[in-house]
């Protein structure tokens, strides 16, 4: 059986999710990307809470350059707002897309910024 391209993204997202599992002291880093944006939340799985979140489309990111370019800022600016909450680790969730591009942009950022994972 062939897969297309979104259950098989579907099928690796499931279980990642089966792995990666976010607490308030190391929340899951959870990595959402569209065509044109990109989008990065810290969330609590414990109690269900998104502790922070940084995308694209914020005005505080400067969302100048490549789209690789932009998510790497995202990537940072999301390490701000966690270093700000007081969160220094957090569990990678890729999204069920490769770790190449613009994912490895954003979490090459992230720990630029001083985020450990």
């Amino acid at each position: 059986m062939i897969l297309s391209k979104s259950d098989r993204k579907l099928r690796i997202r499931r279980r990642i999710r089966k792995v990666s599992f976010g607490t308030a002291t190391k929340p899951r880093l959870s990595v959402f990307r569209s065509n044109k944006e990109i989008y990065a939340q810290l969330i609590d799985d414990n109690s269900g809470n998104t502790l922070a979140s940084a995308s694209s489309r914020d005005k505080s990111v400067d969302a100048k350059g490549t789209k690789t370019e932009i998510a790497n800022a995202v990537g940072k600016a999301i390490a701000e707002k966690a270093k700000s909450a007081g969160i220094e680790t957090v569990s990678f969730d890729r999204g069920g897309n490769l770790y190449h591009g613009r994912v490895k942009s954003l979490a090459e950022g992230a720990r630029e910024a001083g985020l450990k994972f």
